[in-house]
């Protein structure tokens, strides 16, 4: 088989979440169980790290793969979904699986493959942690699918759990209120095994609590051990400069990082607790943390948060997708400095509108499009709904028919935005 025989064997034959939706989603791990038996229990052969979370989860496994490989450590990183191609979903010290792995794991395994029938993400999970096996990895980053009880991932038993936050994304599967979707999430935390919280809300910080205390781990908050303050971004380099106050000792750590999003002063106090916790069983400096985040786009090749892709126009994509993750890319768009804005927009079939659209500025031209996954909305829907809110612009069947149709009407000084879905940016990259 070649490589894209291999991948159109996996799209054709296994349910893919990011293509048809709930209908890929398995509540419950006898898949993942079954392929870890058959395997011989490959994660048992590494120490790792949980991360779950609805929004942030991305980045801070990337940046804290990143200062492990900066600290000398063979880092294995485990994310989803990709944005160009499958293999970098799976990768060692920022390098992708190579195309050979991922054809001799399906030839080899075909049979367990056809007799278990797993979905997409479950054979994913099941060919990275063979991978990273036989590699003999150090250490390896593993960020959940979605929800955390229930994912794939979850038959690790990490040195450290990680839940970013709890916002309202895949309500359909996790639950209606963020209390159950926090419960979803909070069965990424074992026993004994220390939990970090990105963002405790008033409806989530005691499900955290109880399940903590139920599992004798170790509790931080975050966001009460350090504050983080951004500078402006450099519009030229995206570089931003970053300051950490331990709010304790009163120490500050200050850096530099290339994801220019201003969500990611949520994102940076979780990763220097990590680092913390993550000492005692590896040798992490202060440098390590500090050169880990401003490399993190070199040693990770962490693409689409606040990217910029452009200049005179500016041109600027985001993966936030979510009601929370959209406020926080709408105000940063709002405080950009630009004569006028361009939105090469579309979203998931399944995805509440109602909830994300008034989020988008009714000042702008709108170039609403969708992504080529049998998820998408189509673009005609989309423009109709978004008329409903304000929101008013051209249809195009494509998303590089977007982007050039925005690039031909944006003058210098003004600014072009590409989001609302991750499958977007993906095309759009």
């Amino acid at each position: 088989m070649t490589y894209k025989e291999t991948i159109d064997f996996l799209y054709s034959q296994l349910p893919v979440y990011h293509r048809i939706g709930k209908a890929a989603y398995k509540a419950n791990l006898n898949n993942t169980l079954a392929l870890d038996e058959y395997f011989g229990h490959p994660h048992r052969k590494f120490s790792s790290v949980h991360v779950a979370g609805t929004n942030g989860k991305g980045s801070v496994s990337h940046m804290i793969a990143s200062v492990l490989q900066e600290a000398g450590y063979k880092t294995a990183l485990y994310t989803s979904p990709h944005l160009k191609d499958y293999r970098e979903r799976i990768r060692i010290n920022g390098e992708v699986i190579p195309e050979k792995e991922v054809i001799f794991f399906v030839e080899k395994n075909r049979d367990i493959i056809n007799s278990v029938n797993p979905s997409f993400f479950e054979m994913s999970v099941a060919m990275a942690f063979d991978y990273f096996a036989r590699a003999a990895v150090d250490v390896t980053v593993v960020e959940t699918g979605l929800g955390g009880r229930l994912d794939s991932t979850n038959i690790i038993s990490p040195l450290l759990s990680i839940i970013t936050n709890i916002g309202h994304d895949h309500m359909d599967l996790l639950g209606s209120t963020l209390e159950k979707i926090a419960g979803e999430k909070a069965g990424i935390i074992k026993k004994n095994v220390p939990v970090i919280i990105g963002e405790a809300l008033s409806e989530t910080r005691n499900v955290f609590s109880k399940r903590a205390t139920l599992m004798s781990s170790e509790l931080i908050f975050a966001g009460e051990i350090y504050e983080c303050a951004l500078e402006d971004i450099d519009l030229l380099t995206g570089v931003r400069i970053f300051r950490l106050l331990n709010r304790r000792s009163g120490e500050t750590i200050t850096g530099k990082t290339a994801l220019g999003g201003d969500y990611q002063v949520k994102n940076l106090p979780v990763v220097i607790c990590a680092v913390e916790i993550l000492r005692s069983n590896f040798g992490i400096s202060q440098q390590n943390f500090i050169d880990g985040i401003k490399k993190v786009v070199l040693n990770t090749e962490l693409r689409g948060r606040w990217e910029i892709l452009g200049n005179n126009p500016l041109i600027i994509c985001d993966t936030g997708h979510n009601m929370e993750g959209l406020r926080y890319v709408m105000n940063q768009i709002s405080k950009t400095t630009k004569s006028g804005l361009h939105m090469v927009i579309g979203f998931v079939n399944d995805k509440d509108l109602g909830s994300v659209l008034p989020l988008f500025p009714e000042d702008a031209k709108y170039y609403f499009t969708k992504a080529s996954v049998p998820r998408a909305l189509n673009e005609n829907i989309l423009k109709a709904e978004a008329l409903k809110f304000g929101l008013t612009g051209s249809c195009y069947p494509g998303v590089s028919a977007a982007l050039e149709a925005a690039k031909k009407n944006a003058s210098e000084g003004e600014m072009i935005f590409i989001g609302g879905s991750t499958f977007i940016v993906a095309e759009a990259l």
